[in-house]
């Protein structure tokens, strides 16, 4: 299959499994198309990726490479950054895959001063219009931008995450709802869930 056909096929997939269109979507296609690539779609937890944020981009990943929050493999550290890792784990081989600066393009300028404005004055219905003519000219530049442009390519500072394991439950002694050992907190003598606890701190 000619690679235009197949990208343009991984493309449509992945906006209906996320709804819609954007830049965020887009640098998520470009970061899992090269874990495809490289590393291959995940057999059940052989790939894994760490993200960094919870923007649209995760989706594709979701979506294209079989890493998910139910197997265990799809592991979110809530930095805020546009970063990807991963993993496979069979012979160790693995990036991490950070967004360069200015890496949007003079559309990516103008589409920042829009939503500032937008933010601060809001916008008037023709300026609306740029907006959304911006986010398609920035996904398009994303999709056609060189990866070496695109994404800074980095050791990744930590090993694979452990494989998912299956804890035991306990019930919470303020609910009666049961939560996994590991998020169970102990508090004046008693065995809490997570909100349980916090809801008791913040007396």
């Amino acid at each position: 299959m000619h690679s235009r056909t197949k990208d343009a096929e991984l493309i449509e997939q992945t906006i209906e499994f996320h709804g819609h269109w954007c830049p965020g979507l887009a640098i998520g296609i470009r970061a899992a198309k090269w874990a495809l690539e490289e590393l291959g779609k995940s057999p059940d937890e052989e790939i894994v990726a760490v993200v960094e944020t919870d923007m649209c981009g995760v989706d594709a990943i979701q979506c294209l490479v079989g890493c998910t929050f139910g197997k265990g493999n799809l592991i979110h550290r809530d930095y805020g950054k546009n970063a990807f890792t991963f993993y496979r784990r069979r012979d160790g081989k693995a990036a991490r895959l950070v967004t360069r600066e200015n890496f949007k393009g003079e559309a990516g300028r103008k589409l920042s001063h829009l939503n500032r404005k937008r933010r601060e004055e809001g916008l008037t219905e023709a300026e609306e219009k740029q907006v959304e003519e911006a986010r398609q000219e920035v996904s398009r530049w994303i999709l056609d931008l060189p990866l070496a442009e695109l994404f800074h390519f980095k050791e990744p500072a930590d090993p694979p995450p452990q494989k998912a394991r299956i804890m035991a439950s306990h019930m919470c002694e303020v609910c009666g709802e049961q939560a996994m050992e590991t998020r169970i907190r102990r508090f004046d003598e008693k065995f809490l869930c997570i909100p349980c606890f916090e809801a008791v701190e913040k007396r």
